[in-house]
């Protein structure tokens, strides 16, 4: 009985096991290598690496969508670029002068507007062209990148309001404000895709497009609501970012699709689509970040960290081919 509770934990929560493996390899490495007297497990830094795992966080739980559902997208980051700036311009716009922190409610929803619009253009073209989302996305994700340029070419943009830093700030119950927004969305998503028709339809049209249209899905609708949900989750995660920084570059959120997605498919979501979980996207975004600053802790450079990560994702995409046709095999016999 044991055992087989044993094998049940092991297929369910790998990537919770990979975490706590490094925890441990970096609490042990850490006390060897590190140049900081400070312990990789201590709770500031802790919270402090959640609160950073936000940004990325949040979008992948719509990347996790899109990708359960058969699709990918590969603009979020030039989306989140926008969405920045469309956030702080409006924040500084000569328009809202005389409105104070009124300001505020109308530059987050500027942003969020259009993130999701820029979404709905993604999955319009997609639905309507017929055109993969692959090839949509790349060509939005170079046109959106085109578009920040043509804005403000080189130039950062730039504006600070403290009431907004001081909520971005802000702590409660130990944890920060992005923390929060991050537990939240991942709440939300989840439900979304556990708890209604929605997310099972995107279960269904990911695991077979043909069955799920027979079976009376529309398709194409359904992409595109998925489609705006990543663009609205790309702008909210940049105002959460943005309210605290208040300074945005023109190659801000470049990559940040690569890591979006190398967190997904770490979390078990398969890139065929049909199947993944949000729960486990939520752990491969942690994971993520757990490598980036323990790697960081024991004294390797950037290059040496995207190339640990590299390796990682590709050998958790062989594991998975392995396990796909081990299966398949199984249901032949």
């Amino acid at each position: 009985m044991k055992s087989i509770n044993v094998k049940v934990l092991l297929k369910a929560s790998p990537i919770w096991i990979f975490i706590l493996f490094e925890l441990v390899f970096f609490s042990v490495a850490g006390s060897y290598l590190s140049l900081s007297d400070k312990a990789f497990m201590d709770v500031d830094n802790m919270l402090l690496l959640l609160k950073q795992s936000a940004p990325i966080g949040i979008i992948a739980m719509g990347m996790a969508i899109i990708m359960i559902n058969g699709n990918i997208d590969l603009s979020v980051g030039a989306t989140f670029a926008i969405a920045a700036i469309v956030l702080l311009e409006t924040m500084s716009s000569p328009m809202f002068e005389g409105l104070g922190d009124w300001v505020i409610p109308i530059a987050w929803g500027a942003a969020l507007l259009v993130g999701t619009l820029l979404g709905a253009i993604n999955g319009l073209i997609a639905w309507k062209t017929g055109v993969d989302a692959f090839i949509v996305t790349l060509g939005s994700m170079l046109g959106f990148r085109g578009l920040v340029f043509m804005f403000n070419g080189e130039n950062p943009t730039s504006h600070l309001n403290w009431t907004l830093v001081d909520f971005a700030e802000a702590q409660f119950l130990g944890l920060h404000t992005a923390t929060w927004f991050l537990l939240v969305v991942t709440a939300a998503i989840w439900y979304l895709m556990n708890r209604t028709v929605h997310g099972r339809n995107a279960y269904a049209i990911g695991n077979n497009r043909e069955a799920a249209v027979n079976a009376g899905i529309r398709v194409g609708p359904h992409m595109m609501i998925n489609f705006m949900l990543i663009g609205f989750l790309a702008a909210l995660s940049a105002v959460v970012f943005y309210s605290e920084s208040g300074s945005v570059n023109p190659n801000d959120g470049q990559l940040y699709e690569l890591w979006i997605i190398t967190a997904v498919v770490l979390g078990g979501t398969k890139l065929t689509g049909g199947s993944g979980s949000i729960l486990s996207t939520l752990g491969g975004v942690i994971a993520i970040q757990l490598l980036r600053k323990g790697l960081g802790h024991i004294g390797a450079d950037t290059s040496t960290v995207n190339l640990v990560i590299g390796s990682i994702l590709i050998l958790v995409l062989f594991l998975d081919r392995q396990i796909n046709i081990k299966g398949r095999e199984e249901l032949k016999v």
